[in-house]
């Protein structure tokens, strides 16, 4: 058995709640270390999901639910820093609407990368990159060429799934996984099914250096500026796969540890994209979700799930989880790895 190196995952990615209070500003803490990715949802009403992040500026959001620019509201932004513990709601009635609503309850995921990045010059474009090589996950910014071209991303491994878009034009999200083959995407920010598209970069072609984008605007449009979320995996810490729904024989999905945050795509129907995590149900059955291409709010019950100490459960024929004959794609990190490297065993729910 490969034990994690991360005995402590909440040192790298910190699911954190909190109820609205009109506060204006708002100082949100408790999420255990300074966040250079942050995305947001208020769970209680329709609103959408905000991500911002360090490399961009903590004052300048998009959203993964819409196809927008990027948006940055004034000198202050939404969110207007990160702190040692947390990050700081700027003043102003947007940011209480959606990030600190009277009585609103609030869902906050939080990524630790390495602060406003540095410049590397691994690939074609040269590109700006916050890497945190332990926990396997970087934010990278580019300009477009037009052209096919290599990109640094800083990871030292080869990353398993990257999210892009577009800041300065109204585009699509762009996700893409090995796992799905070449030159094949999803669209975060809506549900349809993954597509091959011979204008998408041959992700057949990262390595522990660097990604490659085609020429498909929506990732490297000359002149172009871009974001890039790149997650690898980690033994114990992250786990991004693929699994076939059974229907009425529930799959067990084997990562090695016990869930914080799974996110699920069935990619063979036009469904929705679906977020839990264990601080919104930190007992099983897990039925909280927040769809991350809707800004509805929070559903729950009749979708049981399990997280276990190495895994996850399907417990339902529901077909966003578990539509018999469908491929499906999963990012999962971890709350507490099966064994750590100090030989201490999780246990379960």
């Amino acid at each position: 058995m490969a034990y994690t190196t991360i005995n402590k995952p909440s040192d790298y990615f910190n699911t954190i709640l909190y109820t609205g209070d009109n506060s204006s500003p708002r100082t949100i803490t408790g999420v255990g270390f300074q966040p250079d990715m942050n995305w947001s949802k208020i769970r209680s009403e329709s609103n959408d999901h905000w991500v911002s992040d360090a490399v961009r500026g903590a004052n300048k959001i998009i959203r993964p639910n819409g196809t927008d620019d990027e948006l940055v509201n004034g000198s202050g932004g939404y969110i207007s820093s990160f702190n040692s513990d947390g990050y700081v709601i700027a003043s102003g009635s947007a940011n209480n609407n959606n990030f600190n609503k009277s009585s609103g309850t609030m869902v906050s995921w939080n990524w630790k990368a390495n602060g406003a990045g540095v410049s590397n010059t691994d690939g074609d474009i040269t590109s700006t990159v916050s890497a945190n090589t332990t926990s396997g996950f970087s934010i990278v910014s580019y300009t477009g060429t037009g052209s096919e071209a290599t990109i640094g991303h800083g990871l030292g491994v080869t990353p398993k799934i990257v999210f892009f878009k577009r800041l300065d034009s109204t585009t699509n999200w762009v996700v893409q996984t090995p796992i799905l083959g070449n030159r094949v995407q999803l669209v975060l920010n809506d549900t349809s099914t993954s597509n091959t598209d011979s204008r998408l970069g041959a992700s057949d072609n990262w390595s522990n250096s660097v990604f490659t984008v085609g020429t498909y605007g929506d990732m490297n449009a000359s002149g172009g500026t871009y974001i890039a979320y790149c997650f690898a995996e980690k033994t114990g810490y992250s786990k991004f796969g693929s699994y076939t729904g059974a229907g009425s024989n529930f799959p067990f999905i084997y990562t090695g540890f016990k869930p914080a945050f799974v996110m699920f795509k069935n990619t063979s129907s036009a469904l929705f994209w679906q977020i839990h995590d264990s601080a919104r149900d930190p007992f099983n059955e897990v039925q909280k979700r927040l769809a991350a291409n809707s800004s509805d709010a929070e559903g729950s019950g009749s979708i049981p799930i399990d997280f276990l100490s190495n895994g996850i459960k399907l417990r339902t024929t529901a077909t966003t989880w578990n539509e018999s004959g469908s491929n499906f794609i999963y990012m999962a990190f971890a709350e507490a790895p099966l064994v750590a490297s100090n030989n201490v065993p999780t246990t379960a729910r």
